[in-house]
């Protein structure tokens, strides 16, 4: 057991980066930018319901595994053009759970032959512990004592089942998208909230940046397309980069291989199964001793968008990013 959690700590602080903090990795974040960049949400014409579950570093004990849902749709007022959406996350690494919820919002307009788009997300963090699956040994060594106070027993008058903590959370973003490309930036956790999980023990969420970009680059034969992107994510005091080549077949057929400087490699799949219902999957192993000690990562998700701005036409899916 001691093992584990001493490997699971390597993952966590190494492997992850400023995972720890409270970023849950996104493999296919190409297709996801809403869920770190708010002023994507509502992006193209699609009212869109998406959903993803992440199991990362199978074959160990209580790695992290995620959760996220969202729905967003574009909407227009007069003559402006406007996002808006609800995200809900639930990740758990170790003994911690972190869950969050947002309300998202974006406003668009033209620039060039693009659309410009800035947005914010408002919501609350609440991150727990389970100290009740603290194993002590039963005071058995001189380490090993119960009741340890490094260990979080929630405030006075809480369930000693479990120790937790809540706060305000808002994040910031731009974000523009072309025909043949996309990028943006943005910030979560811009007034970075401390979490109080017992009277002696508080968790500060650290700031972090996002800056992610794609090309949607046509081949001489129509039918294919390559897209290359990438992203990147800081704290300031830790990176973690991401690189993608992707393939697109009739529009239809996406697949391909990522890197990440943290020290993996993936590859990713999607397909539009029907007009609107998109199915991808995405399996990172890692490229480092940890393959030693762990069946790799898997990133499964669906998603269905349909058309509410403009009525349908043949050739609707101009990119990736328009399900």
């Amino acid at each position: 057991m001691r093992r584990g959690i001493v490997l699971l700590a390597v993952l966590l602080c190494g492997v992850l980066g400023i995972r720890a903090q409270f970023e849950a990795q996104i493999g296919q974040y190409m297709f996801m930018q809403a869920s770190y960049n708010p002023a994507a949400v509502g992006e193209g014409d699609l009212m869109r319901v998406y959903g993803s579950h992440r199991m990362d570093f199978t074959g160990i004990k209580d790695a992290p595994m995620t959760t996220v849902f969202s729905f967003s749709s574009p909407f227009v007022i007069g003559k402006t053009s406007h996002g808006a959406g609800v995200r809900f996350v639930n990740d758990r690494f170790g003994l911690f759970t972190n869950q969050s919820l947002y309300v998202e919002y974006a406003y668009k307009f033209r620039l060039g032959n693009g659309v410009l788009s800035v947005g914010t997300d408002l919501g609350f963090l609440n991150l727990s512990f389970a100290n009740d699956s603290v194993d002590y040994a039963d005071g058995k060594d001189d380490y090993h004592q119960g009741n340890d106070d490094a260990v979080p027993n929630g405030s006075s008058g809480s369930s000693e089942k479990g120790a937790s903590g809540m706060g305000f959370d808002m994040g910031l973003g731009v974000y523009y998208s072309a025909p043949k490309w996309w990028a943006g930036v943005s910030y979560q956790h811009l007034i970075q909230p401390t979490l109080e999980l017992s009277d002696r023990t508080d968790h500060k969420v650290v700031g972090v940046m996002y800056i992610a970009g794609g090309y949607n680059w046509q081949l001489s034969n129509k039918d294919w397309m390559l897209l290359p992107s990438a992203m990147v994510m800081t704290d300031f005091r830790g990176w973690d980069v991401n690189l993608t080549m992707l393939a697109q077949l009739q529009k239809r057929y996406r697949f391909g291989l990522g890197y990440r400087i943290a020290g993996s490699v993936n590859v990713l799949f999607a397909v539009d199964i029907i007009n609107g219902l998109q199915l991808g999957y995405t399996y990172e192993l890692p490229a480092n001793g940890l393959i030693r000690e762990s069946y790799g990562s898997h990133e499964i998700y669906l998603s269905y968008g349909f058309n509410i701005l403009k009525p349908k036409h043949t050739n609707k899916y101009k990119s990736i990013r328009y399900l």
